[in-house]
């Protein structure tokens, strides 16, 4: 076994246990890309064989979705919606819920990643208007998106390779991940009402002022619902690939008058994309050296293995806070039985394991930095008290619910 590659792939797993590497330059999608050029050189992969290695339809699916955010974005519909929600004459434990509710169903049909880039700022300012405490709202809009997105197969980046990779069906995990995901809402919403009872009232200072966002517009809006609309039913009652819907969507709205291409292709999280293609020829590599089966055979003499759904739900919620939950996803997919039961408890698990630490999930890591950024400080203390045990609790209700559902159901 070469150890130069072994060497590779070292530095690309540290670097996104840490999310840097020190003394570089680089983030997580930086050192995928280095990690997967130099295994490319010093291997002399062929560049076609290094481009199959690269889920094209996962993709493709994620950028589609990021263009149909930016149709969002740009007509206004986030900021009108947060606006009208902070006219609301609700008491701040409702208000919580409401925005939380509001989240995490947008983070279910479109990438958690990109609602949490568009909102943070928006209920900042809706804070400040109503001399609330911004941060109870805001992790309320972190552990809200990472659950939400964990109800269907596009709402994060692992979801959406899990259903392409093991041929999920939209609406039986939608079944397997409805009512987890309801429930985790709420037991969310307690944690965080818990935790903030009787501190609600707007702390000493003043943030920045938030950004501005486009103004609202009625028909640019509309006009994304119903593509949404159109997608979500495609992948609700037609077995057409999930990827030729959201290209077909992505170019219907990139075909338009008004809303500039220039404007709606910089809205796309190209970095995601850039990581994605990194990892996938890293992955591949790793796998090829059977590191990875060895050790998954040396834990099965000790009965431990990941053909076993009580075995691979707590495996992926640790490995998921190690390295991430994309990179952990890429790992596990090769090695899980394909399964309907097994994908949804790589979803599940994966998604809501990011709620633990800030560097759980991407959506932690903007709703964090783009606050501090509008002048609201959230320390790793303040989300880990409420991201442990909503964690914990949201893990629990979906190992429970799928346990009943696949004993008595199937």
């Amino acid at each position: 076994m070469d150890l130069s590659v072994i060497a590779i792939l070292l530095f690309v797993y540290l670097g996104m246990i840490l999310g840097n590497i020190p003394g570089l330059a680089l983030n997580r999608s930086g050192i995928a890309l280095v990690g997967a050029i130099l295994l490319i050189l010093l291997k002399g992969t062929p560049l076609p064989q290094a481009i199959a290695m690269i889920d094209l339809p996962t993709i493709v699916i994620l950028f589609g979705l990021m263009i149909l955010s930016a149709q969002f974005y740009y007509s206004g519909f986030y900021g009108f919606i947060t606006d009208r929600l902070s006219k609301m004459k609700l008491s701040p434990k409702h208000l919580l819920l409401t925005l939380m509710v509001v989240a995490g169903f947008f983070s279910a049909i479109l990438v958690n990643d990109i609602v949490c880039l568009a909102m943070t700022p928006l209920i900042i300012k809706t804070c400040h208007l109503k001399r609330l405490n911004p941060i109870p709202f805001l992790l309320g809009l972190a552990c809200a998106s990472n659950i939400g997105s964990a109800m269907t197969l596009i709402g994060n980046p692992q979801n959406i390779l899990i259903g392409q990779v093991m041929h999920l069906s939209f609406r039986q995990y939608l079944w397997d991940s409805l009512l987890p995901t309801i429930f985790g809402w709420v037991a969310a919403w307690q944690v965080i009402n818990k935790m903030y009872k009787g501190k609600w009232e707007h702390p000493k200072g003043k943030e920045k002022d938030a950004i501005e966002y486009p103004t609202y517009n009625k028909w640019q809006s509309n006009k994304g619902i119903g593509v949404l609309i159109v997608v979500l039913l495609f992948f609700l009652f037609s077995s057409y690939p999930r990827e030729y819907v959201v290209l077909a969507a992505s170019g219907l709205l990139l075909f338009s008058r008004r809303m500039s291409s220039k404007s709606m292709l910089d809205f796309v999280d190209w970095q995601l994309l850039v990581l994605f293609f990194g990892l996938f020829i890293v992955t591949q590599n790793l796998v090829e050296t059977g590191l990875l089966q060895q050790g998954l055979s040396y834990f099965e003499t000790f009965g431990i293995s990941l053909s076993s759904p009580w075995i691979l739900f707590p495996f992926t919620a640790v490995i998921s806070n190690i390295i991430s939950n994309v990179p952990a996803v890429m790992l596990l997919l090769p090695f899980t039985p394909n399964e309907a039961l097994y994908g949804s408890i790589l979803a599940l698990s994966s998604t809501l394991a990011g709620n633990l630490f800030i560097l759980g999930s991407i959506a932690n890591i903007i709703v964090v930095s783009q606050s501090a950024d509008l002048g609201v400080k959230i320390s790793w203390k303040q989300h880990f008290r409420i991201g442990a045990p909503t964690t914990a609790i949201t893990l629990a209700i979906a190992a429970i619910w799928l346990y009943f559902k696949y004993s008595f159901f199937s």
